[in-house]
C-alpha cells in the first residue's frame, strides 16, 4: 500500500510537469516542433520618428561634385533597421520639391545596417555643380533635403542650402545606399 501513495505522487508530479511545457510553449522531446530551433524575433524597421538626420558638410569634392555625409542616429530607445537608399530630394523654404528627386547611385550591394540605440550609419549624397550643366538646368536656391529614411513614407527635412536645378529634366542629386560605419 505504500506504494499507490508513491505512483499517484508521480503521476500528478508528471501532469504538473506536461501542464508547465503546455503553458510554456514546450513540446515533447523528438516530435517535429521540438527539432525546430527559436528563432529571435529580427528588429523592426527604423521607424522615420526614431531617426534624427542631419547632413555632415565635411565634403569631398571632385571638379563639378560635392559629397556629402546623410547622417541617420536611432533615437528610439530600441535596436532597428534600415537597409537599401534614402530617398533624397531638394526642397524650398516652404518645403515644395525642386527640380528631380535624388538617383540612386550605383555602389556596394545594399546591406541591411542594424543600428543599436544611439548608434548612426551614414548614405552618401552626390550634388553636382550647377556652374557645370547646361543654362536649361535653370539653377535655384534650395532650403535643404526632404529625406525618407529607406522603406519609409514618412519623410523629414534636413536644413542646408544649396544650388540645384529645378528643371525636372535635369537631375543634380544622387544618393548612395545606407552603409554600416
Amino acid at each position: 500500500m505504500a506504494r499507490a501513495p508513491v505512483a499517484a505522487s508521480l503521476a500528478s508530479g508528471a501532469a504538473l510537469l506536461a501542464l508547465a511545457a503546455a503553458l510554456l510553449g514546450a513540446t515533447a522531446p523528438g516530435s517535429p516542433a521540438a527539432a525546430a530551433p527559436a528563432r529571435a524575433a529580427s528588429p523592426p524597421k527604423c521607424a522615420t520618428s526614431s531617426l534624427v538626420m542631419w547632413l555632415n558638410s565635411e565634403d569631398s569634392g571632385t571638379a563639378g561634385s560635392f559629397y556629402y555625409h546623410l547622417e541617420l542616429a536611432n533615437l528610439s530607445g530600441h535596436t532597428c533597421t534600415l537597409a537599401g537608399y534614402p530617398g533624397v530630394s531638394a526642397v524650398s523654404l516652404g518645403g515644395r520639391q525642386i527640380g528631380a528627386a535624388a538617383g540612386r547611385e550605383p555602389g556596394s550591394t545594399p546591406r541591411t545596417v542594424t543600428l543599436a540605440p544611439e548608434a548612426q550609419t551614414t548614405a552618401l549624397i552626390h550634388l553636382t555643380d550647377v556652374g557645370a550643366l547646361p543654362a536649361s538646368c535653370r539653377p535655384v536656391a534650395a532650403a535643404g533635403f526632404r529625406v525618407y529614411p529607406p522603406g519609409q513614407t514618412t519623410s523629414k527635412v534636413v536644413p542646408f542650402p544649396f544650388r540645384t536645378c529645378s528643371n525636372l529634366a535635369q537631375r543634380a542629386l544622387s544618393v548612395r545606399a545606407v552603409k554600416t560605419e
